[in-house]
């Protein structure tokens, strides 16, 4: 319920603020990610700060955690299980970090066989079954980014069967630092970079590798930030069940006030 020093906005109104159209607030409101609006006696929506709250972690939080976990985040909130949103977007942090040690692993790996000419793989030429084995990618993972021309098979000249070295293989595990990342116009500049470079081109490779950890990095600033934000979301939330406050501000010990 809106207390009565609340301040409330139009539906147009709060859309310019976020530069987002009402039918996308609409369409927040309708698949529960925000609260429902208040109505005039006209009938009309008006929406308060409490959703000016619930927009502001959208827009933080989907860049880094795509749109998909944000909502489910979000839907925690409206079920009252601050809980289960915290430990949900926790996991997502640990995947990133897992992505980030794989990463520097294949970046070691890549700088070893272009300065020493040493593969990381002591047997050559692979089946994509033993390719699958080793970087575990499923096999129509492997066949389907072959089709789409992010890494060629060499063949075997006898049966014609798909034989890959291990310039390959680390070309596909870099490819595989996508296979399950937020699409966004620069997972798909990646994928186009990939797809672009030789698997022989180990510095070219390299290179790509080199602004993954990049983008890695500011991934990680883009989660700190979604996550701040939904910290004042949960204790806005509080706050409206115990004293009727506004948002409180983060106290530097890490709580909130």
């Amino acid at each position: 319920m809106r207390r009565d020093d609340e301040l409330t906005t139009h539906p147009q109104k709060m859309a310019a603020k976020f530069k987002i159209s009402a039918s996308t607030i609409r369409n927040y409101e309708a698949k529960g990610l925000i609260p429902p609006a208040e109505r005039l006696t006209n009938g009309y929506r008006i929406y308060t700060d409490q959703h000016e709250a619930y927009l502001s972690c959208i827009q933080a939080m989907a860049p880094a955690f795509g749109m998909e976990v944000t909502a489910e985040v979000l839907r925690c909130l409206r079920q009252d299980k601050p809980q289960v949103a915290m430990w949900t977007i926790r996991e997502k942090e640990v995947a990133l970090y897992g992505e980030k040690v794989k990463l520097e692993r294949l970046i070691q790996d890549i700088q070893l066989y272009a300065n020493e000419g040493k593969s990381p793989y002591t047997e050559e030429p692979f089946s994509i079954n033993e390719v699958s084995e080793l970087t575990q990618v499923p096999k129509s993972a492997i066949r389907y980014w072959e089709q789409a021309g992010y890494v060629t098979a060499d063949r075997d000249p006898d049966n014609r069967y798909r034989r890959f070295s291990g310039s390959h293989l680390l070309k596909i595990r870099l490819i595989q630092m996508f296979q399950n990342s937020v699409y966004s116009e620069d997972t798909v500049n990646f994928k186009q970079s990939i797809a672009a470079v030789e698997h022989t081109d180990l510095q070219g490779v390299m290179n790509v590798a080199e602004n993954v950890r990049s983008y890695l990095d500011k991934l990680i600033e883009a989660q700190m930030c979604g996550i701040s934000y939904l910290h004042q979301l949960i204790q806005f939330t509080k706050a409206e069940i115990f004293d009727g406050a506004g948002i409180i501000q983060p106290h530097p010990n890490g709580h909130g006030l």
